[in-house]
């Protein structure tokens, strides 16, 4: 019979899951047999313990390495595991701020601040967007600003003819589309009086018009297309901002001719017009050729304004505009309109023949009209 051993106090504390039963002197323990680990190692790097298994040579003499079981007193297995090294704590990542984490930041910045939004997220999502704004829109392309070409493709579908009929004749100008439902802005000056008005789109569609409010004081009027929908609408922009030099292109109906595209400079700000505000004043001096009548620096210009009339602020051009320009568009480079054409300067002696177009243009800035828009809106100042 064999007798087990066991040396005193071994084995008797069970929490080790590794440590059971006591080993039998007669039952080597195959050293090729990994042995368990210390403690749990870390998953994401896992440390192999080694060990040696020692057994007393001789009483007195040191430890040394044996196989268990090899006779000499029945010697125990014990378990020297390196410890396994703690695994490396991960570098701490800092967290990268996105184009969408930065968009909203900006979005708060622009809600605490306001102004600005339309510019701040073309430039940091670099896409060439046209945004709602009133002051930093890009209606063109970014790499496209300035071009006439581009300004002309992009405007011209929100500028129409205007067609009115007199009781004493008829008259023709421009407006702006500034609703895709028929909304219209246009000069006064081109509908008072008016017994019907007849609106031509960029693409030849034909509308009856009728007139939702004027005010004579700003030589604004608008007009609302019957049964319109689907229309491309112009992007008014912010006329405060525009500098002496800056480029600009005119678009509308000069003599009839629909479309037309003619490209200057702002060639003055805040130039003091006068016009008149008598429809049959108006009405004589554009069937004798002249220009709408107008007064600036004191003196009359294309022929006499009458005594009822209206002065005004305007940014003068040098970009050709003659008789049915009136009520049309003045855009930047961008593509946004500044100003509503209104006025022109031709000779004083010019006749139907020889009137035209000598480089000295003006209108009205679009800031002015649209702190008149709500009023226009509601009947104008004239109801």
């Amino acid at each position: 019979m064999t007798e087990s051993i066991r040396r005193s106090g071994e084995y008797e504390n069970h929490e080790n899951p590794y440590q059971g039963a006591p080993q039998h002197a007669f039952a080597p323990v195959n050293p090729e047999w990994p042995p368990p680990p210390a403690y749990q190692p870390a998953a994401q790097q896992p440390v192999e313990p080694t060990a040696t298994w020692q057994t007393p040579a001789q009483p007195g003499s040191a430890w040394n390495t044996a196989a268990a079981g090899d006779g000499n007193g029945g010697g125990t297995a014990l378990l020297n595991p390196v410890a396994a090294e703690p695994a490396p704590v991960p570098p701490r990542r800092r967290t990268r701020r996105g184009p969408l984490a930065l968009l909203a930041a900006v979005a708060i910045v622009a809600a605490a601040i306001g102004g600005g939004t339309a510019y701040g997220i073309q430039e940091l999502t670099g896409k060439d967007e046209v945004v709602a704004s009133s002051t930093t829109t890009s209606v063109v392309p970014s790499s496209k600003t300035g071009d006439v070409a581009s300004i002309a493709a992009a405007v011209s579908p929100s500028v129409v003819e205007i067609k009115a009929a007199l009781g004493s004749g008829s008259s023709t100008g421009s407006g702006v589309i500034i609703t895709s439902d028929g909304e219209i802005l246009t000069n006064n000056h081109v509908i008072s009086g008016a017994t019907s008005i007849k609106v031509q789109t960029s693409d030849g569609k034909e509308y009856t018009a009728k007139v939702v409010g004027t005010d004579s004081k700003k030589d604004l009027a608008l007009i609302k297309l019957e049964n319109a929908s689907g229309l491309k609408t112009a992007t008014l922009g912010n006329s405060d901002g525009v500098k002496v030099g800056d480029t600009v292109v005119a678009i509308g109906s000069p003599e009839g001719l629909t479309g037309t595209v003619t490209s200057g400079i702002v060639s003055a700000l805040d130039r003091d017009v006068t016009v008149s505000t008598d429809e049959s004043q108006g009405r004589q001096q554009q069937q004798q050729g002249g220009g709408w009548p107008f007064e600036s620096g004191g003196q009359e210009f294309n022929g006499d304004t009458g005594s009822s009339t209206t002065t005004y602020k305007a940014l003068q051009t040098d970009a050709s505009l003659n008789p049915g320009n009136s009520g049309g568009a003045l855009v930047d480079a961008n593509g946004n309109i500044i100003g509503i054409n209104s006025a022109m300067y031709s000779a004083a002696d010019a006749t139907s023949s020889t009137a035209g177009s000598v480089g000295l243009g003006f209108a009205i800035p679009i800031n002015t009209v649209k702190a008149d828009l709500a009023t226009l809106r509601a009947g104008g100042s004239d109801s």
